[in-house]
């Protein structure tokens, strides 16, 4: 062999790799095996404890308190594990990881829903509402605003189902080697939790140190699927049960014959608003204002209580149950309601000669519910003229609504007219809050262009609840003077007015737990109107006080047709 060959077979040779001490790598790999088993420890365990209400907690905040817990789902799952033979612990542990990540998304979606609306998600029943909530949302905030969150939250969704179930595939594979600590440690805290349970204790409210909040998620879950999938028969069974279907025309409504009937909706005008010292000291003093205002021009109110079928939105719901004498509540409820043929207020109105119109400032596109309602015509934001800028989600204020309803209905009525009319200025997110005007110089509404600048952001103004519910305040005492300013300025003596809320405002308005209270009052000059609604124990005024009546929202429908009915 040559020297260059024997060179050149030396330098194809590759150089032999550098051996690291075994030891550290290992090291390093028992380590990072920890980190994992404790990350999945730690995602298991806080998914188990994580609440599905805030309860007490105060706004984006929860307390450590609500997560010093002994989950009793965790210990039966580690004990299944523990006696599960290795063939079967793979099998078992996937469909235990996502049946938990389930109940997690459920969980959040619960706490959005109590935040919201005042209630726990119906996984049947709710899902349009996830729409109406994206469209809101978009009006309010932008479109982009809202995809992103849409994006958000179904990108949290799969992740959180694929973390939380990785999560139980790695703690079923590690809970074999330790077999005998992982007993003596699920005894241990199966003992701790019965004692924490049998002397219930609680490190903060709500959440009791024995807690067992994922096995009530599933099972109020579980129930509550049977009973919504049930409650469309029991509705068709309560539709077909009408008093007044037959009631000829001729004596529908005779106690309000020569009248003009308007009804006025408030939007989020609850209970709370006249309850709650800091929005009833700006509340109260509009409606002492409003009620000397219309005690000058002649006219008097009755007020009373209903409890609304709905609470921090779907105020279509609300709507529904006060003009058909129906409980609507759900989604279900409301789609059947509008395919059939239940008599409703505007309807009996319609039929008993009056021309019907309805004047829904909110709405931007056709309403088909219009011809089940039973109105003539209806009025929306593509034909009231306004030309000026949006307030939050209200396409308008309401002193110009008012105002348009004015020039285009009332000042033209030729026979009697019953109206409704929505008003939409209190509609979250009460930012910015319009102010009052001279009504001769709305003109097309170019005029609110600078006090549409004035208000906050609701990134800010959401930030402080106090804050937040001054707002409000204002802006349901700005919505009850518009109404009671018309009233002055435009009514005829003929006039009958009624003015509700359909909902209360969110938990963070309204208080967590409040009541589906919202006020209704009665307006007119003749005093035989409010005569025949004596009997009802309703007070004098436009504020209700706290033992006024309150009659469930559905009832209003009945009493109403039998106060001002045919009498014997």
């Amino acid at each position: 062999m040559s020297l260059s060959t024997h060179v050149d077979t030396r330098l194809d040779q590759e150089p032999p790799a550098r051996q690291e001490p075994a030891a550290p790598t290992k090291r390093r790999k028992r380590r990072g095996s920890a980190l994992l088993t404790a990350a999945a420890a730690v995602t298991v365990f806080s998914t188990l404890v994580f609440p599905d209400q805030l309860g007490g907690y105060k706004p984006g905040l929860f307390w450590p308190g609500a997560f010093l817990r002994i989950p009793i789902e965790g210990i039966l799952g580690a004990a299944i594990l523990i006696v599960l033979p290795a063939r079967w612990r793979n099998r078992v542990a996937i469909p235990l990881g996502l049946g938990l990540a389930v109940l997690t998304v459920l969980k959040v979606i619960n706490v959005g829903f109590l935040n919201v609306l005042g209630r726990r998600f119906d996984p049947v029943l709710d899902w349009p509402l996830f729409r109406d909530g994206y469209n809101a949302l978009s009006l309010t905030n932008g479109k982009a605003t809202a995809d992103a969150a849409v994006a958000g939250a179904v990108t949290l969704s799969i992740a959180l189902l694929a973390l939380i179930t990785l999560a139980v595939v790695r703690l079923a594979r590690i809970t074999p080697r330790y077999r005998k600590p992982a007993s003596r440690t699920v005894l241990a805290l199966i003992a701790a939790w019965v004692v924490f349970a049998l002397a219930g204790t609680t490190l903060y409210p709500g959440a009791p140190v024995a807690s067992d909040s994922t096995l009530k998620t599933a099972k109020s879950t579980a129930l509550k699927i049977p009973a919504s999938l049930q409650d469309r028969e029991k509705f068709t069974q309560e539709a077909q049960q009408d008093a007044f279907a037959n009631v000829p025309a001729d004596q529908l409504l005779t106690g309000l014959k020569g009248h003009d009937v308007v009804i006025g909706v408030v939007e989020s005008y609850g209970r709370s608003a006249l309850e709650k010292s800091h929005m009833s000291q700006v509340v109260d003093p509009a409606l002492a204002t409003s009620q000397k205002q219309l005690t000058a021009a002649g006219f008097a109110a009755k007020s009373g209580f209903l409890t609304s079928s709905t609470y921090g939105g779907g105020s279509w719901l609300a709507h529904g149950s006060f003009q058909s004498g129906l409980w609507i509540d759900n989604q279900s409820r409301y789609r059947q309601l509008i395919s059939g043929n239940r008599l409703t207020l505007t309807n009996a109105f319609h039929q008993a000669g009056w021309n019907t119109v309805g004047v829904e400032p909110g709405n931007t596109r056709a309403w088909p519910e219009a011809r089940f309602y039973g109105y003539n015509q209806v009025f929306d934001n593509r034909n009231l003229g306004y030309e000026g800028p949006r307030f939050g989600w209200s396409n308008m204020p309401d002193q110009y609504t008012l105002k348009a309803f004015q020039d285009n209905v009332y000042a033209r009525k030729h026979g009697p007219l019953m109206a409704e009319i929505t008003l939409t200025s209190s509609h979250e997110p009460w930012t910015p809050v319009p102010k009052l005007l001279d009504w001769n110089a709305i003109g097309d509404g170019s005029i609110y262009g600078p006090q549409a600048l004035q208000g906050e952001k609701r990134s800010v103004l959401w930030k402080s609840p106090a804050k937040t519910q001054t707002e409000y305040a204002k802006s349901i005492a700005y919505s009850v003077e518009s109404l009671t300013s018309w009233v002055q300025n435009y009514a005829d003596d003929n006039l009958v007015m009624i003015m509700f809320g359909d909902h209360q405002a969110v938990p963070l308005v309204s208080g967590q737990g409040s009541s589906h209270d919202v006020p209704i009052t009665i307006i007119a000059k003749d005093p035989k109107v409010l005569d025949r609604i004596a009997s009802w124990g309703w007070q004098d005024g436009l504020k209700p006080n706290p033992q006024a009546p309150v009659w469930r929202m559905d009832q209003f429908r009945d009493k109403f047709l039998t106060a001002f009915g045919q009498q014997p």
